[in-house]
């Protein structure tokens, strides 16, 4: 019927793109996602997970002894190259994107901007300190956060 969400040949039944939609509705409310912190990090996270997933694709793909395979209906390729081939493409995306933005420069400048604010925080605790006694707490303060970042 025109304007309903039922199927005219099935009056009481929904539409399959009706019950996808609201499946899907239902599964977004589900997920109730924070927000991205890091957009920066969450890529070089996503294309991590892309060039393992590509991976785990390669290795099913080798597996094969036989790319395609017959049916009554003909001849059909099997599920594993076309995931693996959008794997590829998928991953290519991503990687392209990490390039395009560099990332790794980016991320390094953050974190040398959060070093130098930390060596201002430092100087500026430590400067009402008589001076030998600020740069034995200075000299320590450093060497343990020397430390502590290796074992990062």
């Amino acid at each position: 019927m025109n304007g309903s969400d039922k199927c005219r040949m099935h009056l009481g039944r929904k539409t399959a793109g009706v019950k996808l939609a609201y499946q899907a509705e239902q599964a977004l409310a589900r997920l109730d996602a924070p927000p991205v912190e890091n957009a920066l990090e969450e890529l070089k996270a996503l294309g991590g997970e892309a060039k393992a997933w590509k991976d785990a694709m390669a290795e099913r793909v080798n597996e094969l002894t036989s790319i395609r395979y017959s049916t009554d209906g003909g001849e059909q390729l099997r599920a594993e190259i076309a995931l693996f081939e959008r794997a590829m493409d998928r991953c290519e995306k991503i990687l392209t994107s990490i390039a395009r933005l560099n990332i790794d420069e980016r991320l390094a400048a953050i974190e040398e901007a959060k070093v130098a604010a930390l060596i201002a925080l430092i100087d500026y605790a430590v400067e009402p300190l008589p001076e030998a006694e600020r740069a034995v707490a200075s000299s320590r303060i450093r060497a343990k956060l020397v430390e502590i970042s290796g074992a990062a």
